[in-house]
């Protein structure tokens, strides 16, 4: 078979190379934001549950984030190198190499997740007493990652599954597999955690029991729709050959996007150490500024991480026109998107921070944060839609570059001198002008191999 055709043997052909940029992106975002809000609802909803059982067991569910986040950076890792290889693939109609490929993703997902579960039940202790977790919440912390860990091989799977599916230019099955596993953990919460209708109270436990089984159902979903729908998962590509080359490949998007993806949580902790010199007031102020900011940038992430499946696609079928359309097409919604929200909570940033807790210096530094640092999302934007293209050509280091130049090069320096030379406010200014500046290098960087690449092919 030359080509991706439709037929019993193979998926359909690819879906993002033909019909209106703009329309791709539309389908590609919506379902993909509906997901990234399930997601999101379900964290919230474990925080909640969890608070009502008293304080320490809230502190001990916090003390697990940063792990989280953690193991989340090494899936989206493997996850983007996925995505990049396959929709190259499938774009240039390689079927058996997007099978190939797909396969192989998932198998490196599966043991990956086993040095996480194996790693990690030996290393509890350890890593949650560097933490700061102590002899009151060390015990509970112990309690919940015990499960955690045990469904290893399902923690990174699930996003793997996800990335695989876009990549072929389905975004809508993906969304209602987040939505049903949001819901699935939002059930099993209150029943699981305080024993409801005749099940055992299983507290922190049960609440990991939860989260595991709801990453359980998205494995399965995936894994079957990527079998019998798109025809990209073979039992064929199991056999030990071949897997040098899909790991070969992989990583080399895959390995960049995950250390960029680690820089981030390294940078908000000095970030706050740098606001905590003001106070807890401050510290508080920018923990609600950074939850408002992170709901509004779930459009943005939405948009950006469409680019990825579009472009391999089109650049696997050498449409590099069309590759320049959605990526200014992705950029401008962007920069609109980001104006429109600036407007919104230059108003509403005080009254939103008061939800959140109305203590003066708490709603006074949220309400400050929001009226700076929105303004420039939309080139903040920019810059993650020309990552997500360069992830997507197959060319991971100027992501990776651009992502470390700007959080450890520039804004960490910047906030540090800022922060000296005018208080609290110079640190978020900092944040605002690396936005700018590195909205602008990305998309001078992004335009200028895009040329390169035309004359190659030319």
């Amino acid at each position: 078979m030359s080509g991706v055709e439709a037929g019993r043997g193979g998926p359909s052909r690819p879906r993002l190379v033909e019909g209106p940029v703009g329309r791709h992106l539309w389908q590609l975002a919506a379902p993909m934001f509906v997901g990234l809000v399930a997601v999101s609802s379900y964290s919230i909803v474990d925080t909640y549950f969890v608070g009502q059982l008293g304080t320490l067991p809230l502190a001990a569910l916090g003390f697990t984030f940063p792990v989280a986040f953690s193991l989340v950076a090494v899936a989206l890792g493997v996850g983007v190198g996925c995505s990049s290889v396959l929709s190259r693939s499938y774009g240039a109609g390689d079927l058996e190499s997007a099978q190939r490929i797909t396969t192989h993703s998932l198998v490196l997902a599966v043991l990956l997740g086993l040095v996480v579960m194996v790693a990690g039940l030996a290393s509890i202790d350890r890593v949650f007493g560097w933490l700061g977790a102590d002899e009151r919440t060390l015990p509970l912390v112990r309690e919940y990652m015990e499960i955690y860990y045990f469904g290893g091989f399902l923690l990174i799977l699930p996003l793997v599954g996800n990335f695989a599916m876009r990549s072929v230019g389905d975004a809508r099955i993906p969304a209602v597999i987040m939505g049903i596993s949001s819901v699935v953990n939002i059930v099993l919460d209150p029943i699981l955690i305080f024993g409801w209708f005749g099940f055992p109270r299983l507290e922190m436990r049960g609440a990991a029991i939860a989260t595991v089984i709801a990453n359980g159902v998205t494995v399965l979903a995936s894994v079957w729709i990527l079998h019998r729908r798109e025809h990209l998962v073979r039992a064929r590509y199991l056999r030990p050959s071949g897997y040098w080359d899909s790991f070969r490949r992989l990583a080399h998007v895959g390995v960049p996007a995950t250390a960029a993806n680690l820089l981030n949580p390294l940078t908000v902790g000095a970030i706050t150490a740098l606001v905590a010199s003001h106070g807890p007031e401050a510290v508080a102020g920018f923990g609600v500024a950074s939850r408002v900011e992170s709901l509004v940038m779930i459009v943005i992430f939405a948009v950006s991480s469409s680019v990825t499946p579009f472009v391999g696609q089109n650049y696997g079928a050498g449409r590099i026109d069309r590759v320049r359309s959605m990526t200014r097409i992705s950029g401008l919604f962007c920069v609109a998107y980001g104006v429109a929200v600036a407007v919104v909570l230059w108003f509403a940033g005080a009254p939103l921070a008061a939800l959140f807790n109305d203590a003066p210096g708490v709603v006074s530094t949220a309400a400050a944060y929001l009226s700076i640092v929105p303004v420039t999302l939309g080139a903040f934007g920019v810059m993650l839609v020309c990552a997500a293209a360069f992830n997507a050509l197959g060319k991971p280091m100027p992501a990776t570059t651009l992502t470390f130049a700007k959080l450890f090069l520039a804004y960490i320096p910047l906030a540090w001198l800022f922060s000296r030379a005018v208080g609290l406010l110079g640190i978020f200014w900092a944040n605002a002008i690396v936005h700018v500046l590195f909205g602008i290098v990305a998309s001078i960087w992004v335009k200028r191999t895009f040329d390169e690449v035309e004359r190659r092919a030319a």
